[in-house]
């Protein structure tokens, strides 16, 4: 086998270990000298990590799993969700013992639901397999009645990986947020922890070298990382050794709070897609971890075109230090999507907003961070029939777009609608709805044709006058991934 030919299989099982697994296999017959584009094949293996949901006992946590059905996958696998404490998954004698599963689903275009309660519910480790793989999502939605953080927060479960970036985060008065790390691997992992104000870096040796146990979860309290109060922190969470899921937890003692995902990688130019129309206020939080100072084009993409919001134009971030704006109530009542375009020279930069419905003691937090297009497709399980709202943006040219409801966690059939979303713009469209629904269902968005498209689902539970939602971006799921065409070289043996 050639030096290409070993290269393009490593780089192929690079891509494919970020959700999965994705087998090699010897073309039996292939004309001499002639190059054949990589087939795209459905991933064989994907994990996913869900924080730990709350240490309140007021708390009540639903997670709900959903696969949607894809090609080409056969008919074996399995999936199952499982609790990646250290205790839970070791004897007293440091024996491994079976870990009984929270969730496992039973066939791909059903999603499955399962709830528990109270403040002590571990972090969990899940693991597709098969037919399962491809696409799997997993929600994890919790709903806190008082104290620090009430309200609706939620997470699309992550995949693990090695860098992450989280602008957003706080250790102001009345903020209490947490960066939750979990291990999904038999061998410990060792993290690094950096964070970045308005200033720059904040010096701290207690983030260096910390180590996330095998199958385990760590919650460290930003404020031990800080000698002072930053009321606009970025986050960056590097692993040394291993990996790691890693969201952070903002927890106000005013306005709710909800999970902070990691931003879209460090680009020239980032959409945040679907800030609620009714929002009264939003905040933009930016960092570039280049050594140029970043200068921003500050656009909305609204329904009917991109608009420049009065006062806020544009958006200068000084290399290695956090830069914040507010935006007020931006939408003005409509739906919008902020997309953020260097102004000159293009320099790498994360962002998020954290946005506000409600006024006064009646107000909830969410947050919205940077997140890549859905260059094919994007799953988000848990949604109710009321209470959902989808958003779709076509930063650049106008795109055609597949939306497929699921059938429901208790019952119901699947429905589908085509959206053409004009260049510039930001839809809350109308949903289609699963015939004879009961209980929640998933929602999976496909680029049928055009230009990129960029997606969101919120969902809100109001409780007792507080507008509770929570936001979640559906960036691709890279449930393919490109295997190359390979064959024997044994003539590399003579040499």
């Amino acid at each position: 086998m050639n030096r290409t030919t070993i290269s393009l299989i490593a780089g192929t099982t690079a891509l494919a270990a970020v959700t999965g697994f994705a087998s090699l296999s010897t073309p039996e017959a292939a004309d001499a000298g002639t190059a054949k584009a990589a087939a795209q094949l459905p991933v064989e293996r994907t994990s996913l990590l869900c924080p730990a949901p709350s240490t309140s006992d007021l708390a009540e946590t639903t997670y709900t799993s959903f696969t949607p059905v894809t090609e080409g996958t056969g008919s074996d696998g399995k999936a199952e969700l499982a609790a990646a404490t250290v205790e839970s998954a070791t004897g007293a004698k440091g024996k491994p013992k079976a870990v009984k599963p929270v969730l496992t689903p039973k066939e791909p275009g059903k999603p499955v639901a399962g709830d528990t309660s109270g403040g002590d519910t571990p972090a969990l480790v899940g693991t597709a397999e098969g037919r399962f793989a491809p696409g799997w999502a997993v929600q994890e939605t919790t709903e806190v009645a008082a104290g620090t953080g009430r309200g609706l927060l939620g997470i699309n479960c992550t995949v693990p990986d090695t860098e992450f970036w989280f602008p957003g985060a706080s250790t102001a008065a009345g903020r209490t947020d947490y960066v939750h790390l979990t291990n999904p691997d038999d061998s410990a992992a060792v993290v690094d922890i950096e964070l970045y104000g308005k200033d720059g870096s904040l010096k701290s040796d207690v983030g260096e070298g910390i180590t996330v146990p095998p199958n385990g979860s760590e919650p460290i309290l930003l404020s031990t990382l800080a000698d002072a109060p930053q009321t606009d922190l970025t986050v960056h969470v590097s692993v040394r050794s291993g990996r790691v899921g890693a969201a952070v937890q903002a927890l106000d003692a005013k306005s709710g709070g909800d999970w902070l995902t990691a931003s879209a990688e460090p680009a020239g130019s980032l959409v945040l897609p679907g800030i609620p129309k009714d929002a009264t206020s939003v905040r933009l939080i930016a960092f570039t971890p280049s050594e140029s100072d970043a200068d921003l084009k500050v656009r909305l993409a609204s329904p009917n075109g991109l608009i420049t919001p009065a006062g806020n134009e544009t958006l200068h971030i000084k290399a290695g230090m956090t830069a914040a704006v507010d935006l007020g109530d931006v939408t003005r009542g409509e739906a919008g999507s902020l997309v953020l375009t260097p102004t000159d020279s293009s320099v790498p930069f994360v962002a998020a907003l954290k946005v506000v419905r409600g006024k006064g003691a009646n107000q909830e937090t969410a947050f919205i961070p940077a997140t890549g297009p859905v260059s094919a497709r994007a799953t988000v399980a848990a949604n109710t029939a009321k209470g959902t709202t989808l958003s779709l943006t076509a930063p650049g040219s106008a795109a055609q777009v597949k939306v497929t409801a699921s059938a429901g966690t208790e019952g119901g059939t699947a429905a589908t609608k085509t959206y053409t979303i004009k260049g510039g713009t930001t839809q809350d469209v109308e949903l289609p709805v699963p015939a004879g629904l009961k209980g929640t269902y998933a929602l999976t968005v496909e680029r049928v044709s055009g230009g990129a498209v960029y997606a969101s689902r919120t969902l809100a539970a109001p409780a007792d006058g507080v507008p509770a939602f929570t936001v979640q971006t559906l960036p691709d799921d890279r449930g393919t991934v490109a295997v190359p065409d390979a064959e024997q070289d044994l003539s590399v043996l003579q040499k």
